[in-house]
């Protein structure tokens, strides 16, 4: 077959395949690590499989969950520290899947850039891939999509879409009941909501991302990058010792719209501000911004990355254990009678 006749190439319009092929030669040791029991085939081919017999179940529901980064990337993207991204992404979908009761099993990632920079795209799916690894999820496929005139130079965004599964029956929330208490787990910071309202916030103080930190260790862009806090294995660890009831991943919308969703329509909670300590992030943002105590609520998780909602008579086995799996526990306290979630104490 002959060449046209002004022989362009792909690549000539902005699309080059071999750095493509060079980023999958790189990133598959990372994927290799993920690798967990019922991995049947991973990257390379045009599907991946997975055998749920192998992976321990007998009667399997299966649960999906997508999701994104949000504008966290804009800090990444600026800054260059683009290593714990990946985390975060992984986290938005898995600690959601538990929620639900599920084992995460397996992940697939959407990396889409305009020009793609190998060492980069790299950096971003080794962290995928240690989100995969600290959550015992197989990372068996994804897609890297380089599209030329569609983001600005160095720009980049991330999807992410997880897979887990329980025995049938063993879905959450169920057996929520009036007195059940609520424990807190601690986040790790500001995880990957309300980033938008961050940004501006930097933006008005006069700070850059370089400045030194006022709210934590290293810059502002640094501290604000902490990635998202996976919760998967201690949790599964409490579902699996009884007596929890339901789970809420404290993300969009804060302690006051996230919780709601996991209690019965006639039932709501009462909780204790004074029940932790609102971290410095969080309090700085607050004095920044003149935010009230509400908006705060609403917007951030404050502190509060997860809700385990259990059995009061089982509150106190579940705090040991979550706390020798190296969550910092906190009572919040109890699920009520009235709908919604009713505040005491103060939180700024």
């Amino acid at each position: 077959m002959t060449a046209g006749k002004n022989g362009m190439t792909y690549a000539e319009a902005g699309v080059d395949i071999d750095a493509g092929n060079a980023l999958v030669d790189r990133i598959k040791p990372a994927a290799k690590r993920t690798n967990r029991s019922g991995v049947m085939s991973g990257l390379g081919g045009f599907g991946a499989l997975f055998d749920l017999k192998d992976a321990g179940y007998s009667n399997p529901i299966l649960v999906g969950a997508t999701d994104g980064v949000g504008t966290k990337l804009r800090i990444a993207i600026d800054t260059g520290v683009v290593d714990g991204v990946g985390i975060d992404l992984v986290a938005m979908c898995v600690n959601d899947l538990v929620c639900q009761g599920a084992e995460p099993l397996f992940f697939l990632d959407y990396f889409a850039t305009g020009k793609l920079e190998t060492e980069t795209a790299a950096r971003i799916i080794e962290g995928i891939a240690e989100g995969c690894v600290r959550s015992n999820c197989a990372l068996i496929g994804g897609e890297t999509a380089e599209m030329p005139g569609m983001y600005p130079e160095g720009d980049f965004d991330l999807a992410g879409f997880s897979v887990g599964a329980m025995e049938r029956g063993a879905t959450l929330p169920a057996g929520v009941a009036e007195g059940d208490v609520l424990l807190g787990l601690a986040s790790d910071g500001v995880h990957s909501n309300g980033y938008s309202l961050v940004r501006k916030l930097v933006e008005v103080s006069g700070l850059t991302w370089d400045s030194d930190c006022p709210f934590g260790e290293g810059t502002v862009g640094e501290v604000l990058l902490t990635p998202t806090r996976l919760y998967v294995k201690s949790v599964l660890d409490a579902i699996r010792a009884g007596g929890v009831h339901a789970l809420a991943h404290i993300t969009g919308g804060g302690l006051t719209e996230n919780l709601p969703r996991v209690l019965p329509d006639d039932m709501g909670a009462e909780i204790d501000l004074n029940a932790w300590d609102l971290p410095p992030v969080f309090k700085w943002m607050a004095e920044t911004g003149g935010i009230v105590e509400s908006e705060m609520l609403k917007t951030f998780n404050c502190g509060i990355g997860m809700i385990v909602v259990c059995d009061a008579e089982q509150a106190d086995a579940l705090t040991a254990l979550l706390s020798e799996a190296g969550e910092s526990v906190s009572r919040l306290g109890t699920v009520t009678r009235t709908p919604g979630v009713a505040y005491s104490g103060q939180l700024l």
